[in-house]
This record gives C-alpha cells, sequence and structure tokens, in this order.
C-alpha cells in the first residue's frame, strides 16, 4: 500500500485502540505498523491476565473503548451469550472480568485488521519484538530499530507503552533476589506459594494489592497476608451517588492549591452533614483535573503528590462494593492485617524472607514471611528508566523528562518535547507517559479520547506534506477527555 507509515509503540489499550482510530478515520492511503512486545497484543498489562476474579474497576456502561459511540462495549457483551439476556440496568453497572475487555479490545483490533472489504484506505501490520531505539534521517523518515535488529522506516512514531516497569526495591542500592521475593505481581507466583504457616507480605495497598488478594482467595490460601505501604490505606469502594451541583467557580483553574484544597474540603464536610460520601466532590472534578493540574505551580504539583494524591488516589481509584467487602471481612478476621511504613531494607535465608521497615512513630519493625510481593506500582522516576528504548531517545536529545520526573514532556498537541524544548516533528506520546502533564492519564475514559484525538492529529501531520500541523495550547479538548 503507497501512503504514509505510522509506527505504534506498545500494542496494550492506548497502542491498540489509536491503530483502530487510524483505519477508521483515514480517508487516504495508511500504514499503521503496531509494534508489540511482552504483553499480550491488544491486551497489554492491564488486560493480559486471565484470572475470572481480577475484574474492572469501572462499570461496563462507561467502558466503551469508542468515545463517539457510548454502548460501544455494552453492545459488545451482548454478543456472548454470558451476557445476552442479562437485564440492561444489571449489565450496565456489572464489573466484568478484565480478561473479557481483553476480548473486546482484541476483537476490534482484528475486526480493522482483517476488513470484509477492498474500500478501507489504512492497513495495520503487527510486529511482535521491542523497539529499542529510533533515529531521525536525513530524508524525513525515522529509523525504529527493533531488539531482533530489524528496523522499520516510519513518517510517525506515537509512543503508546503505558506505565513504567514496576519499581525496584533497593534500599541499599542494589536490587533484592531471593526465590521467595517476587518483584512483579504479574508472574506466576501463585504457582509456587509458601506453606500457609508462614505469612505473605504484600508491599503496597493499592489496587494490585486487591488483585493479589483475591487471587490468593481463589487458590485457597489459608494463611495470613499483611500488606505494608506509607499511608496503610486500601481502595474504597463504588457507591450509589446522588445529583450534586457544580461547585467549582468561573475559572476555577487560578484558584491555586490552597484555595482548591479548602473549596473541596468544604463541600466534602457539606455532604457528610447529609449522610452521603464525599467521594461525589472527587467524581464532579473528574472532567476538570487535567486542566486545573495543569494550571498548578510546579511547586503546588509537588505539594500535592507529598501531601495529598495518596487519599487522593484511594477515594478516585475504587473497587466493586462485593470485593470491597471481602476485603473487609479478611480485615475483621484477621487474615489480612494492613500496615503503615517506609520500606527500610529486604533480607533472606533459606526459604525466609523479611521486610524491614520504619512506622509513622519512628520505630523500626519487621516482618518474616513466606514469600514477599512487590505491589508498589510502576517506577515513577522516568529519568532513571530502565526501558532500552527511553535511556535511548533521552541520550539522543529526542525526549526529555517532564518537571515532575514522571513520565515526559508532552506539548497539548500530542508531541513530544525534545531535549531543546522544541515540539518534536515525529515523535508523539499519550496515556501514562504524560502523567507529570496531565495527572489523570491512566483510565479508559481518559484514554479512550487520547487515543481518538491523537489519531486524528497524525492523520492530518502524515496527510499534510511540508505542513507542520499543530493545535493552540487554548485548544483544551485536545488532551482533555470527559465522562
Amino acid at each position: 500500500m503507497d501512503g504514509k507509515t505510522i509506527a505504534i509503540v506498545g500494542g496494550g489499550f492506548s497502542g491498540t485502540m489509536t491503530a483502530v482510530n487510524l483505519v477508521r478515520l483515514s480517508k487516504r492511503p495508511l500504514r499503521v505498523v503496531l509494534i508489540n512486545h511482552q504483553h499480550p497484543l491488544g491486551r497489554g498489562l492491564a488486560f493480559g491476565t486471565n484470572r475470572g476474579e481480577h475484574v474492572l474497576n469501572v462499570a461496563a456502561r462507561n467502558m466503551s473503548a469508542v468515545p463517539d459511540h457510548p454502548n460501544h462495549f455494552l453492545d459488545w457483551l451482548r454478543t456472548r451469550v454470558d451476557y445476552a439476556d442479562l437485564p440492561d440496568p444489571q449489565l450496565r453497572e456489572m464489573f466484568v472480568p478484565r480478561r473479557i475487555y481483553g476480548d473486546y479490545l482484541r476483537s476490534l483490533l482484528l475486526h480493522y485488521m482483517r476488513p470484509i472489504d477492498n474500500q478501507q484506505s489504512a492497513e495495520i501490520q503487527i510486529i511482535e519484538d521491542e523497539a529499542v531505539d529510533i533515529a531521525p534521517q536525513d530524508d524525513g523518515f525515522s529509523e525504529v530499530r527493533l531488539g531482533s535488529g530489524e528496523t522499520l522506516l516510519a513518517d510517525r512514531v506515537l509512543l503508546a507503552t503505558g506505565n513504567q516497569p514496576p519499581a525496584a526495591i533497593a534500599p541499599a542500592g542494589q536490587p533484592f533476589n531471593h526465590p521467595a521475593y517476587c518483584p512483579d505481581p504479574w508472574t506466576d507466583w501463585h504457582q509456587r506459594l509458601p506453606d500457609p504457616a508462614k505469612d505473605i507480605v504484600v508491599l503496597g495497598t493499592g489496587l494490585t494489592m486487591v488483585d493479589v488478594f483475591l487471587t490468593l482467595s481463589e487458590v485457597g490460601w489459608q494463611g495470613n497476608i499483611i500488606a505494608v505501604s506509607r499511608n496503610g490505606m486500601i481502595p474504597q469502594a463504588h457507591f450509589r451517588g446522588i445529583e450534586y451541583p457544580d461547585f467549582l467557580p468561573p475559572e476555577s483553574e487560578t484558584l491555586g492549591l490552597k484555595a482548591m484544597v479548602a473549596l473541596i474540603e468544604r463541600h466534602c464536610d457539606q455532604l457528610r452533614r447529609i449522610g452521603e460520601n464525599p467521594g461525589i466532590i472527587v467524581d464532579r472534578l473528574r472532567p476538570h483535573t487535567q486542566r486545573i493540574w495543569r494550571k498548578l505551580s510546579l511547586e503546588e504539583n509537588r505539594d500535592f503528590l507529598e501531601g495529598y494524591a495518596p487519599r487522593w488516589n484511594v477515594i478516585r481509584h475504587r473497587i466493586a462494593q462485593p470485593i470491597h467487602q471481602r476485603l473487609t471481612e479478611a480485615l475483621t478476621t484477621g487474615q489480612l492485617r494492613v500496615m503503615s511504613g517506609t520500606i527500610e531494607r529486604l533480607s533472606g535465608s533459606d526459604e525466609q524472607v523479611t521486610v524491614t521497615f520504619q512506622n509513622k512513630a519512628g520505630e523500626q519493625r519487621s516482618l518474616e514471611a513466606g514469600m514477599i510481593i512487590n505491589c508498589t506500582g510502576p517506577y515513577a522516576g522516568f529519568s532513571e528508566t530502565s526501558v532500552p528504548l527511553f535511556q535511548n531517545l533521552l541520550q539522543r536529545g529526542l525526549i526529555r523528562p517532564d518537571d515532575l520526573d514522571m513520565g515526559i514532556e508532552v506539548g497539548p498537541d500530542f508531541a513530544v518535547i525534545d531535549g531543546d524544548g522544541k515540539n518534536s516533528t515525529i515523535l508523539f506520546a499519550i496515556g501514562p507517559l504524560m502523567k507529570g502533564t496531565l495527572r489523570e492519564t491512566t483510565a479508559v475514559p481518559e484514554l479512550r479520547g487520547q487515543a481518538m484525538r491523537v489519531a486524528e492529529v497524525m492523520i492530518e501531520v502524515a496527510s499534510e506534506a511540508g505542513h507542520d500541523y499543530r493545535l493552540s495550547v487554548e485548544d483544551e479538548h485536545v488532551i482533555e477527555c470527559y465522562i
């Protein structure tokens, strides 16, 4: 096929749906090359699990991958015999297994890879390999270099790699290695469980800890589980909210952090007085958080991350009520314990491992376990990334970390900012790579909008020969995605 070539690095949700949207929207010949590595194509890490107990954290009604078809996922579920006859209200509120959602994404990709007619202007090709470098060429192309030694020439490249790998626990400067230590919770650790007389310690108390807890429950683990994190807070449950008026004043993004926190606290108190969940306020803020985050000063961003982010996260990233109830029951019986503290070191001998941490009172505590599972989440220091592709792009000066070192700096048109502070004409990025820029950029309601919009931008860039297409900073809808 003649025409431009767009390479997408990453075959998870963001990369898959950008490829799908490029094919849907392109009116000219276009070759889309989706480069996938490590995780299942079309599913990525988030939806690559094969465990039925791992469910979505958002109800089915809001999980359409296609922003211009809000019932798309619901309609797809109806094609499956196990969902076809469910009453609509029940189906809309279901928290579907993540592996089912992975089936949905994979089916979308396969549909647009194999059109039933020859009228399609664009095509998708798959490369199962690791992109390790990108080198601009004198003729305007970019050479994508793969781990196998193969290369690919592309007009534009989209970085859609998702989250960084899990953070290594290395307080003493060297990563800890031991047969009873699991540095990555997405491996087959459940096939080598210790004697139930020994505890399992989970580092982290967020959503991944919940997945580990559910898997241990499903495989019949009879031992005790201890979860440790700095804040010692577990995710809250979804709830049925009420209508609540917009409470943000005009130009609320200019309030600043202190005034915004005071406003939020006042409305949370008002909800508590009438017996309602203050999480409603977080939900009402959802369409505005990206814009507010971008207007805060760098110091305010850091203050939020240090003082408010843990509490925000447990309210914002909620779990289904039945799962929360199972956690509560395990806490009540003592099978699950949650402790707060900062990890100081890990040590091990024979088949036993020990985690030493300092609690909020400054006291040192040690826990002996038959297994330790690292659920602390993706590594946050981008400048120290362990990913070869990003190491090479940083060295070439094609990208630079954002001011918070949470990801890479990206402009409002999805164009990557290079080491000289200029908008790249070849590299674009979406998803968790923009966490420092947008804060809220990891969930489907945000990512589906980004995948749609970046496809529009890249089609325009690829098709307009000699025209450097740019969107103004004031074009807010470019990177803000509303529920």
